[in-house]
């Protein structure tokens, strides 16, 4: 846990204490990445507004590490705008402040949950078919984290991958901007901003590039689809 007022590290400590965790502190952005990336946490509870380094920039650099650990952003900072800056940073989930600490041990169960399948799955071989995923000349290895189009490999960021990732699995389904933020930004809420919007664009960008030939159709009023024209 990264969290420089004390009364909350006291009682949040306590409370994970009791239901069988054992916690680490931080007080500082610098003390807590460090610890981050010399340890094998099972997930990191962080702060945003932090001494000598904001936790925005500790979750990036923790993400330039480590793909899996998951991260909780837990902040007084609760506007949309803020929870989006979060999740684009790296972050799993992001808990506002004042929050109940049943929903804290809620959300910290489900992202362990979700780690325990990630990393059951990537023990499948590489070549495994179930990691193989392809739209004509469009193909993702997911064991690899690789994206290649025409054989050539198209560099993504982390949730541009996770986008197309989705698209991929759901070919010819018609995906609401909900379906999506659950799925690539892990909320099942609104988060009044066109953000699913902007990353389209980005991936459109990148792999779908032919101006005759888009793959990736906006269905108006209703989401959007991977199919063929």
């Amino acid at each position: 846990m990264v969290e420089d007022e004390a009364h909350v590290v006291s009682f949040i400590k306590k409370g994970l204490s009791e239901e069988g965790f054992e916690v680490s502190v931080a007080f500082d952005g610098k003390t807590g990445l460090q610890l981050a990336l010399e340890n094998n946490f099972d997930i990191i509870i962080l702060d945003i507004m932090l001494p000598e380094m904001n936790g925005l920039e500790v979750c990036k650099n923790i993400r330039l590490r480590n793909q899996i650990v998951p991260i909780l952003f837990l902040t007084a900072l609760g506007t949309s705008e803020n929870i989006v800056l979060g999740l684009e940073n790296g972050a799993d989930d992001y808990l506002v402040k004042p929050f109940k600490f049943i929903e804290l041990i809620a959300r910290i169960k489900t992202l362990l949950r979700r780690t325990t399948r990630m990393t059951n799955s990537n023990k499948d071989n590489s070549n495994n078919q179930e990691n193989l995923f392809t739209f004509n000349d469009l193909k993702i290895n997911d064991y690899t984290k690789t994206v290649t189009l025409a054989n050539e490999e198209v560099s993504l960021t982390t949730t541009e991958y996770k986008l197309l990732l989705f698209f991929l699995k759901n070919k010819n389904k018609v995906l609401s901007r909900m379906d999506i933020l659950e799925a690539v930004w892990g909320v099942d809420y609104d988060l009044g901003t066109n953000v699913v919007d902007v990353y389209v664009n980005y991936l459109r960008k990148k792999v779908d590039i032919k101006p005759d030939y888009k793959i990736i159709q906006t269905v108006i009023g209703m989401g959007y689809v991977l199919r063929e024209n």
